[in-house]
């Protein structure tokens, strides 16, 4: 998982990013290509 300190350019890389927020964290998950999670914060 990659720790970002901007998620915005990471949530283009794929069609199926999600940007989620848990636990006051922000998250990239991408169900299809798992190699694009990453989190900030």
């Amino acid at each position: 998982m990659k720790v970002k300190n901007s998620l915005r350019s990471l949530k283009s890389r794929h069609r199926d990013c999600r940007v989620v927020r848990r636990k006051g964290r922000v998250y990239v998950i991408n169900k299809t290509q798992p190699r694009f999670k990453a989190r900030q914060g």
